[in-house]
C-alpha cells in the first residue's frame, strides 16, 4: 500500500514533467529548426501552422487531465448515503455496508479514501478514480496526448534525420536507431542533445501507443456499457442500445467537449446532481 500511494504522487509529477520538456523542446528546437520557409506569408507559415496545432493537442491534454482531476468522486457519499471519513472506510472494509446503500458499480477506493459511483479504475497518472463523473474527460485526455505524442514524433525524428543526415524510409531504421546512437554517445560521435532527442522519441513511441490503447479499451467499454470493475468483478450489466451507453458518459453536447476541454455537459450524473 505505502508502494502504490507512493506511486500515485510521483506519476503524475512524472507526466507534468514529461509534458514540460516536450513543450520545449517542440517549440524553442524542433519548429525554429525544422519548419523554416520564407517564401510564405507568416500567417500560413509551417511553423505557426504546427506550432498551433501543437498547441491545440496540449492545451486539450493537459485541460481534460485537469478537469479529470477536479472532478473527484469526494462527495458522492454524502448523496448516496454512504457517510463520510472513517466511518465510510470502515464499514467498506470490513463488508457491512449493505447492498442497498449505494448504487450499482459503486465502489470505495483505498489510495483515494472515496466512494465512485460506475468505479472504472484508479489512475495513478492523475492520482484520481475515474467514474462517472470524469469518464469523459479521461477519455480525451488520453486521445489528445496519443497525438500530442506522434506529433512530437514526427517533429522530432524529421529533426533527427536532418541533425545526422539520416532516412527513415526504411522501417528497421527506427528500429535500430537507439543501440547505434548509444554507441555513437559513448565513442563521442553524438552530442548529448541529440541523444536526449533520440530517448524522447521511443519515450513519446510509448506514451503514444499506451494511451491509444487506453482510449480504444476504454471506449470498447463504453460502447457496451461497462467498466473495468464491472468486468473484473464479473458483473452482469443489462444490454442497452450503444447511442445510450455513449450519451451517458459524453452526454449530448458531446461536439463541445471534443473540441475545447469542459466538464461533461449533459451528462445522466450531472442530471442527477442537479435534482
Amino acid at each position: 500500500m505505502l508502494v502504490l500511494r507512493l506511486l500515485n504522487v510521483v506519476a503524475p509529477a512524472y507526466f507534468l514533467c514529461i509534458s514540460l520538456v516536450t513543450f520545449v523542446l517542440q517549440i524553442f528546437l524542433f519548429i525554429p529548426s525544422m519548419f523554416r520557409d520564407p517564401s510564405t506569408t507568416p500567417l500560413f507559415s509551417p511553423a505557426l501552422l504546427h506550432g498551433a496545432l501543437f498547441l491545440f493537442l496540449s492545451a486539450n491534454a493537459l485541460g481534460n487531465y485537469v478537469l479529470v482531476i477536479q472532478s473527484s468522486p469526494e462527495d458522492l457519499g454524502k448523496g448516496l448515503n454512504l457517510g463520510e471519513g472513517t466511518e465510510v472506510m470502515a464499514d467498506w472494509l470490513d463488508g457491512s455496508r449493505s447492498p442497498g446503500s449505494a448504487l450499482p458499480s459503486t465502489h470505495f477506493c483505498r489510495l483515494c479514501a472515496r466512494v465512485t459511483q460506475r468505479h472504472d479504475h484508479h489512475c495513478f497518472f492523475t492520482g484520481n478514480c475515474i467514474g462517472s463523473r470524469n469518464m469523459r474527460n479521461f477519455i480525451m485526455f488520453c486521445l489528445y496526448t496519443s497525438l500530442a505524442c506522434l506529433d512530437s514524433l514526427v517533429a522530432g525524428m524529421a529533426y533527427i534525420s536532418a541533425a545526422l543526415s539520416m532516412s527513415f524510409a526504411n522501417p528497421l531504421a527506427f528500429l535500430t536507431l537507439l543501440p547505434h546512437s548509444i554507441s555513437q554517445f559513448f565513442s563521442g560521435a553524438l552530442l548529448s542533445s541529440e541523444m536526449f532527442v533520440i530517448l524522447m522519441l521511443y519515450l513519446w513511441l510509448g506514451i503514444g501507443l499506451a494511451c491509444a490503447g487506453f482510449c480504444c479499451h476504454q471506449m470498447l467499454l463504453v460502447l457496451r456499457g461497462q467498466t473495468r470493475y464491472q468486468v473484473r468483478k464479473g458483473m452482469v450489466v443489462k444490454a442497452r442500445p450503444w447511442r445510450e451507453n455513449l450519451q451517458e458518459v459524453f452526454g449530448k453536447r458531446w461536439l463541445l467537449g471534443l473540441f475545447i476541454p469542459v466538464l461533461n455537459v449533459g451528462s445522466d450524473y450531472r442530471r442527477q446532481k442537479e435534482k
